[in-house]
């Protein structure tokens, strides 16, 4: 054992190298764990690892896979409180906010129990014709096999647990890159996994740099890859990917509309608030376009600014804290730079938009030109842009000039036009009277346009991880 390392995870054994990585406390800029790091050859392992278990995994029953998915919901519970911990230094998010993903985290692991019971045989239609009266045909969903995953730093053990719960209840063997900046939440659960009855070989949890990681995505014996990171990152990774099945949740520049018919307007703006600046801004549906319809336009942007000012910014760890950090003063400043890039564009800041250490204190603007940066890309932090307008058809066509199309939300009484949003909106999903940064666990969950392709949510991502594999039985 090496001192004061924290080791990777391969074929489920513990291996310290000779290479490692600090991983910082985000606020405070202080070393809080040494991670060794992989390299290829260990990756070139745990493929050839994983390989060898594939039918020792695929030979666990379905009761099998529930009783250690369960068993890792139970132990990552009895460790709730060291998990949120670990989640708010090494990512900078409110303590309130990592207790929130570790109770999601949870929740995911026994969706997937519950799924893992799901996967019997189904009949299927051959047809009418008499000739066929004697034919019964069936389909059986069978794991893919190895399966690699690589996953962002913003939700460092919910989105973990959306690749590795459901390749447990599919069957599949798996590889998991976490992000080097964020590994610690991944390696926790992998210890946990360790103890589970899940064949060690099986899986693999690698901390390691990027251009290590190459086999991951190219190697053919790895049957599928997915991913959880930026749509710039995401397609490129797809393109080396070559035959094997792909899934991607990527970014967003999420929008929400608002019509004068809302009935609460206090409690939408205190909704539209948290949507903005929760885990400050740093989720791919964060809400960063907001729409509001012109009868109630001044209203509603008086009482946002005015619970935007009170907003507590600042220590994560401190209970009182509403907005954390960012991951970096390098993401810092650039937030900080797109609002005044904004500002001399023309728009008005309404209030926040300054760089304090790695926060930026939570930013409103309007009157934003469409060709910012703000209103194009997707910013990632904690800003939200306000836009006045007055024809709802027209606004969804708004909504829809942007590259990205994961989530949006519209907030209304009037059944036409909910149709209307939900037949239009170029997004995965449309929130009815909720905010386009709601999301369950268990939903199906992915973007159209640059946001991705294939769905996470526990059920629909076994499907992604297994195949149907039909059987015609002659009676």
């Amino acid at each position: 054992m090496k001192d004061n390392m924290r080791p990777f995870i391969l074929a489920g054994e513990h291996v310290y190298t000779d290479d490692s990585i600090s991983v910082l406390n985000k606020y405070t800029e202080e070393p809080i764990a040494n991670i060794a790091l992989a390299t290829s050859d260990h990756i070139e392992k745990a493929i050839c690892a994983a390989k060898g278990v594939t039918e020792a995994l695929r030979d666990l029953s379905g009761k099998d896979r529930q009783d250690i998915l369960t068993y890792i919901a139970d132990r990552i519970e009895l460790d709730k409180e060291e998990f949120s911990e670990v989640i708010c230094h090494e990512v900078g998010k409110t303590i309130k906010e990592a207790r929130g993903e570790v109770a999601r985290c949870i929740e995911t692991f026994r969706l997937a129990s519950q799924v893992s019971l799901q996967l019997d045989d189904q009949v299927v239609s051959l047809g009418d014709d008499a000739s066929l009266a004697m034919y019964k045909g069936l389909i059986r969903r069978v794991p893919i096999g190895l399966v690699s995953c690589i996953t962002p730093f913003n939700f460092p053990a919910n989105l973990v647990a959306h690749k590795v719960a459901p390749a447990i209840a599919a069957g599949c063997p798996f590889i998991l890159k976490p992000a080097l900046n964020t590994p610690m939440s991944a390696l926790m659960i992998g210890d946990i996994i360790r103890e589970s009855d899940l064949p060690r070989r099986s899986f693999s949890i690698l901390s390691c740099r990027d251009e290590d990681a190459s086999a991951m995505i190219t190697d053919d014996r790895i049957k599928m890859f997915t991913f959880t990171g930026s749509s710039k990152v995401g397609w490129k990774l797809k393109q080396r990917a070559r035959y094997k099945r792909v899934t991607l949740e990527l970014g967003g520049n999420a929008a929400c509309v608002v019509e004068p018919d809302v009935e609460d307007l206090n409690d939408l703006a205190d909704r539209l608030v948290n949507a903005a600046y929760a885990q400050a801004g740093q989720s791919c549906i964060s809400l960063q376009r907001l729409y509001i319809h012109q009868d109630i336009y001044n209203t509603l942007k008086s009482m946002l600014v005015e619970r935007v000012q009170k907003l507590v910014v600042g220590d994560p760890s401190d209970a009182s804290t509403d907005v954390g950090g960012l991951i970096s003063h390098m993401d810092a400043e650039r937030v900080e730079q797109w609002i005044k890039d904004a500002v001399d564009g023309g728009a008005v800041l309404l209030a926040g938009g300054k760089k304090e250490g790695v926060c930026v204190t939570p930013a409103i603007l309007e009157e934003v030109d469409r060709k910012q940066k703000l209103m194009k890309e997707e910013v990632f932090g904690p800003v939200m842009v306000l836009n006045s307008y007055n024809c709802f058809e027209e606004v969804i066509d708004e909504v829809n000039d942007s590259r990205y199309g994961l989530q949006a939300g519209v907030f209304t009484q009037d059944k036409q036009k909910i149709n209307k949003a939900w037949d239009r909106l170029e997004v995965g999903g449309v929130m009815i009277n909720e905010v386009p940064t709601w999301r369950a666990d268990a939903m199906p969950y992915g973007g159209v346009k640059e946001s991705g392709c294939g769905h996470e949510g526990v059920k629909y991502a076994v499907e992604e991880m297994t195949v149907p594999r039909l059987c015609v039985i002659k009676e």
